[in-house]
């Protein structure tokens, strides 16, 4: 079968949550229209499922592409991304710009205050329960870059938690076979967004 691993469009920023609970930005303007790009992307596919992390910048993502195909967009716990649990959020290209220390740790592939061997496990287990379920068919899960750095990572064999920047709503592919191997088939397409990206 054929995985398509989609980066969640562009959200919002979020310095603080009020009550000091996880941060779970949608998207902003741009993230929308980057979303609705996935959908001609992906025009001359046949998709049998579609997945979400439980985010909302990842269902926002996923919902043009499910609405298109009359698709429920199923959510996977195991597709959440690292700072799930965190009370702010700021996109990476903010942190770039302000060369924020977090931007400094995450250039080096770091991921500060997480278990990264065992954050790997639980994408790698997430994704692995959508292949098993689409036998010879094409599911698309909408994801973040950390989930997408894991699992790709464990497809490659590369230890690093972090050794790729895919894009907003940049499309990875990953062939599974029904013997267990799993083969990168393309990384970080954004043909489809390439005008809607900065830089």
């Amino acid at each position: 079968m054929e995985l398509v691993l989609v980066r969640h469009a562009l959200p919002e920023r979020i310095d603080a949550t009020p009550d000091g609970g996880p941060a779970d930005p949608g998207l902003v303007e741009r993230g929308h229209d980057q979303a609705a790009r996935v959908v001609q992307a992906l025009a001359r596919d046949r998709v049998d499922a579609v997945y979400a992390s439980p985010a909302a910048r990842a269902q926002q993502t996923a919902a043009p592409l499910a609405a298109a195909l009359g698709l429920e967009v199923r959510v996977e716990p195991g597709l959440a991304e690292f700072d799930a649990g965190h009370d702010s959020y700021v996109p990476v290209e903010e942190l770039k710009a302000a060369d924020d220390p977090r931007w400094q740790a995450l250039k080096l592939g770091a991921v500060p205050g997480i278990d990264a061997s065992a954050f790997r496990e639980a994408v790698v287990a997430g994704v692995e329960r959508v292949v098993a379920a689409h036998p010879g068919g094409r599911a698309v899960c909408f994801t973040h870059s950390g989930s997408i750095n894991a699992y790709t990572g464990h497809v490659a064999g590369v230890p690093a938690a972090l050794w790729v920047a895919p894009a907003y709503a940049s499309l990875t592919r990953v062939g599974a076979a029904r013997d267990g191997r799993r083969g990168l088939v393309s990384l970080n397409e954004t043909g489809h967004v390439r005008d809607l990206l900065d830089g």
